[in-house]
């Protein structure tokens, strides 16, 4: 199944079932280039994230107004936050 996401472009990187509750919004926004970058940061860095809404374009039309959120495992939430700032885009994190 994971495969079969994958391929499809749903997520970049497939947490297990086991964690996939536990994941805690990392980033939201609607730049694409952004989220790119951020996924090849977290990617790179071995953790377990998900994009979330990227598939919500077909309902707004693609007009890229309903941003996408970046979601990490709860336990990678700390490092992916310092990796962000390592990265120069540490006031991207998301806060509620």
């Amino acid at each position: 199944m994971a495969r079969a996401a994958e391929s499809a472009g749903a997520f970049t990187s497939v947490p297990e079932a086991a964690t996939f509750c536990d994941m805690i919004e990392l980033v939201r926004t609607n730049d694409a280039v952004l989220i790119s970058y951020i996924e090849a940061l977290l990617r790179d860095a071995g953790l377990e994230f998900l994009v979330a809404d990227q598939n919500m374009s077909v309902l707004e039309g693609s007009l890229g107004v309903l941003p996408r959120r970046v979601l990490v495992a709860s336990d990678d939430l700390d490092e992916a936050k310092a990796l962000l700032a390592d990265a120069g885009i540490g006031g991207e994190v998301y806060r509620k």
